[in-house]
């Protein structure tokens, strides 16, 4: 029973070496994987390459990690959570610095790939040890606080090598974020607590895509799904073409002040774990709607052609929409019964697929129409998330008065 479970409480030394280790996993997962995407610019230039191109040097990536997803999710319920994670971290590490070394272009997108690949093992993993060893009353502050780790790599990632890029090389900022994120694996490995809960269950693939189907058909989970895909897709969508937009008129803006720009995910910081608070005192439905009209709310005011103003459309949009996704995975997280793991993981396969599709699908867009093209796009992936929330939100309240 899940009552007589041993659950990890907040204050106590493991929560603080959990806390630690997961911290330093996000920093590591999302240093590697978004660390291209302020460089877009510099690689169309390297490689001679146009902006839907470019975009596959992340989009390759995220398309990767969100089909390893199936894969190492299931898996992770056979093996164990902690040997997965810790494997998939160093793996990430080495074709990191390999994509330092390429020339070829096809080379690159190669080993973009496998470093995705590679980093499923992680995303897909995390959430399912938090929801599985943490006590249920903290679940939402420590999933809040993990996504927080989450954004600050990202930040690092995308800050580091867009400075370095312009002054030295972008080769060298892909070496140094390798090396970091292999002494983050070594640190990971020795902090995080094994599991408690834990029980292993065998690989049956025949089961695993009858339940794949199944949880797309639950009417709760299947919204998230889609609603995280869409979320991700957005956030991909808006960050992949601002460097574009802010380098051409009226701004003509630096290489280095676009990296500077991206201590914007810094609020992820706070909004991630603030959202976890607040989901106990207005619910989740309603948390969810309003965090993706912040998103939305942000596009609008991003319109406007002052840095200063964009800037603030931007913070809006990213503080709306780390707060959306911290209440749906961990509302998935809460939803699931059973093989907690490969749910999470369907939920995150959702979550990239969504930036891999619309972050270079949304090319066509900015190629049609730039900047507002690229909005339109987004406006429209925002409002049918919108939608979905708003049922999610009905759904919960007829289940609370019954």
């Amino acid at each position: 029973m899940r009552d007589n479970k041993v659950y990890i409480t907040r204050g106590t030394r493991k929560f603080a070496s959990v806390t630690v280790a997961l911290f330093l996993a996000g920093f590591a997962t999302f240093s590697i994987l978004y660390c291209v995407q302020s460089i877009l610019f510099v690689l169309s230039k390297y490689f001679s390459l146009n902006p839907i191109e470019s975009s596959l040097s992340l989009s390759s990536s995220t398309a990767m990690m969100a089909v390893g997803m199936l894969f190492t999710g299931p898996l992770s319920d056979r093996i164990g959570r902690k040997k997965i994670m810790s494997g998939a971290l160093f793996l990430a590490a080495f074709f990191t610095f390999c994509c330092s070394k390429m020339d070829s272009w096809e080379n690159f997108i190669l080993m973009r790939a496998c470093t995705g690949l590679a980093l499923s093992g992680v995303a897909a993993v995390a959430m399912t040890y938090l929801s599985e060893e943490v006590h249920p009353n903290t679940l939402s502050f420590s999933m809040g606080l993990y996504i927080s780790g989450n954004t600050i790599g990202g930040f690092f990632g995308r800050f580091l090598s867009s400075f370095l890029s312009e002054s030295v090389s972008w080769k060298l900022a892909l070496e140094l974020i390798s090396i970091l994120a292999f002494l983050f694996s070594i640190l990971f490995l020795y902090f995080l607590p094994c599991s408690k809960n834990f029980h292993s269950v065998s690989l049956n693939p025949r089961k695993i895509f009858s339940h794949f189907i199944s949880q797309w058909k639950h009417p709760v989970l299947s919204k998230l799904f889609i609603i995280g895909f869409l979320l991700m897709g957005s956030f991909v969508t808006i960050f992949n073409y601002i460097g574009y937009r802010l380098l051409l008129e009226p701004f003509f803006l630096s290489q280095k002040t676009i990296g500077i720009l991206s201590i914007i995910y810094l609020i992820g910081v706070y909004s991630s774990p603030k959202a976890g608070i607040l989901v106990k005192k207005y619910g989740k439905g309603l948390l969810l709607i309003v965090s993706l009209f912040m998103m939305l709310l942000g596009l609008l005011i991003s319109q406007w052609n002052a840095i200063f103003i964009v800037f603030f459309g931007l913070f809006f949009f990213t503080a709306g929409f780390f707060a959306a996704h911290s209440v749906a995975s961990t509302w998935v997280g809460q939803q699931a019964k059973k093989n907690r793991g490969y749910i999470s993981s369907i939920y995150l396969f959702s979550y990239y697929l969504g930036s891999s599709v619309l972050g270079t699908f949304s090319g066509i867009f900015w190629t049609m129409g730039k900047w507002i093209g690229i909005s339109v796009f987004i406006s429209f992936a925002l409002c049918i998330g919108i939608m979905l929330a708003i049922q999610l939100n009905n759904t919960t309240l007829v289940e609370n008065k019954k």
